[in-house]
């Protein structure tokens, strides 16, 4: 059991390369032929699943941005 608790720490840091992922394939693989469905005119290019996946993963990164600041911390104290 206590080895989950690592997993667990880790886990945090999947959820933005994997939203990061899926707007760059959303991006480059989407056709547009959902948008006809939702809406009739593209009026800002904040809309759309790609730009969706975008925000996401930038809210996801604060883990990625702990794990950062921990690892400068760390090695200012070492030298």
């Amino acid at each position: 059991m206590g080895s989950l608790v690592p997993a667990a720490d880790w886990l945090c840091l999947a959820a933005a390369p994997a939203f990061a992922l899926m707007a760059l394939l959303t991006g480059v693989l989407d056709d547009g032929s959902s948008d006809l469905l939702c809406s009739t005119s593209r009026a800002s290019p904040l809309t759309g699943m790609a730009a969706m996946y975008a925000l996401m993963g930038l809210f996801h990164i604060a883990p990625w941005l702990r794990l950062m600041s921990g690892r400068r911390r760390q090695s200012q104290w070492r030298t």
